[in-house]
C-alpha cells in the first residue's frame, strides 16, 4: 500500500561450478507500489557448467515479525556458449589424448540408423568439428570411427572419439563416444549434452 516502505536486499548469493560473483547489489529502499531493476555481474572462468542462485529478503517498515524471502529461479550457464570447433594435427590429438586424464563414455542410443548422420548429430549438439578425413567415413562397411576436437573460449581442450557399428539383424547402431578433457568438468558437460540431445531425439 501507498506509503510503506519496504527493504529489499537482492542476494545472489550462491554460484555453482567456476562462477563468481564479481559484486553484490545493495540494499534497496521503497515506497509502496514502487518498483526498480538491480544487476549483479557474475564471471565466468571456465567451461565448467555453472548455476547461479539468488533470493530477494525483505522486510516492510512498520510491521513487527521475521523478514520474508522469495526464492528466484536458478539461472544455468550453458556450456556450448563457450566451445566453439577447432582443428588439431593427429599427433597432437594422441599427445593429448595420452595426457588427459579425464573421461566420460556415452553409450550410443538414437533412432538414426546412418552413420554419418548421427555422425552429424552429435557434432552440432557438441559444437565440436570431426577431425577424420571425409574419404575415411566413406562405404559401407557397417563400422565407423572418428575423432573431434574442440576448444573453449578459455583454451580448453576438448576431444573425443565416436566408435560404432550398424547391427545387421536390426540396423540399428551401437557402440559409444568417448570424451577427454584435462578438467572434469568440461568431460562431464559434454557427455550431458550428448546424453540431453539423445533423449530428446529418441523421445525418451
Amino acid at each position: 500500500s501507498s506509503g510503506i516502505n519496504a527493504e529489499w536486499p537482492l542476494r545472489p548469493g550462491a554460484t555453482l561450478g567456476d562462477l563468481k560473483l564479481v559484486d553484490k547489489p545493495s540494499p534497496i529502499t521503497l515506497a509502496g507500489n514502487d518498483f526498480c531493476n538491480t544487476k549483479a555481474q557474475v564471471k565466468v572462468a571456465s567451461t565448467e557448467t555453472g548455476i547461479i542462485f539468488g533470493n530477494i529478503v525483505y522486510d516492510v517498515s512498520g510491521v513487527s515479525g521475521d523478514r520474508s524471502c522469495v526464492v528466484l529461479n536458478d539461472i544455468h550457464i550453458d556450456i556450448m556458449d563457450y566451445i566453439v570447433p577447432a582443428s588439431c594435427t593427429d599427433v597432437e590429438f594422441r599427445k593429448m589424448w595420452a595426457e588427459f586424464e579425464w573421461e566420460n563414455k556415452v553409450s550410443i542410443q538414437t533412432n538414426i540408423s546412418d552413420m554419418n548422420k548421427y555422425l552429424e548429430h552429435i557434432l552440432a549438439c557438441t559444437n565440436m568439428k570431426c577431425l577424420t578425413p571425409k574419404q575415411a567415413l566413406s562405404g559401407d562397411c557397417g563400422f565407423l570411427a572418428a575423432n573431434m576436437y574442440a576448444k573453449s573460449v578459455f583454451g580448453e581442450d576438448a576431444l573425443a572419439n565416436i566408435s560404432m557399428e550398424q547391427l545387421p539383424d536390426t540396423g540399428s547402431l551401437s557402440g559409444h563416444i568417448r570424451i577427454r578433457a584435462k578438467s572434469q568438468g568440461m568431460a562431464l558437460s559434454l557427455g550431458d549434452k550428448i546424453t540431453l540431445s539423445q533423449k530428446k531425439e529418441t523421445g525418451a
